[in-house]
């Protein structure tokens, strides 16, 4: 098998065909997704770890995590740009996918944590204006019943 090789193999026991997506790197063999030999192609890999970027920008950073665990070996991979320039090229969309979902995810926790445990306490009169809870006393809603 060389590097990088992308000719489909057929799988005797399953019947199913295999994408041989796979870097040798000093006699280990890494593919670019969690679903190893089953997954996509290089070409393909790059293009997903795109998307999966870009579409985080728009409202969605659940997919920066998406793109995170479904590239996790590229992302955790040591090997040097030299020695796979298939992971050269998708390795930059995972990392900052990574560096987006925790930001994320550092911002929804302080905004969650500010209004859990600070409450009242922290907002004052305001804090009847800032929940849910008491909405449908505040739309009417609840005399129907």
């Amino acid at each position: 098998m060389e590097a990088g090789d992308d000719r489909p193999t057929a799988d005797v026991e399953s019947g199913a065909r295999l994408r041989l997506s796979a870097v040798r790197s000093g006699g280990a063999v890494t593919w670019p997704t969690v679903d190893g030999p089953l997954g996509v192609s290089w070409e393909e890999a790059e293009t997903y770890a795109r998307r999966f970027f870009l579409w985080g920008f728009a409202l969605l950073p659940l997919l920066w995590a998406v793109n995170c665990f479904y590239f996790w070996p590229v992302l955790v991979s040591k090997a040097s740009p030299s020695s796979s320039p298939h992971f050269s090229r998708i390795r930059p969309y995972v990392v900052w996918s990574s560096i987006g979902f925790l930001i994320f995810a550092v911002l929804l926790t302080a905004w969650a944590l500010t209004f859990a445990i600070g409450g009242e306490h922290l907002f004052g009169p305001m804090w009847k204006d800032l929940v849910m809870y008491n909405l449908a006393d505040k739309l009417q809603l609840t005399g129907w019943m």
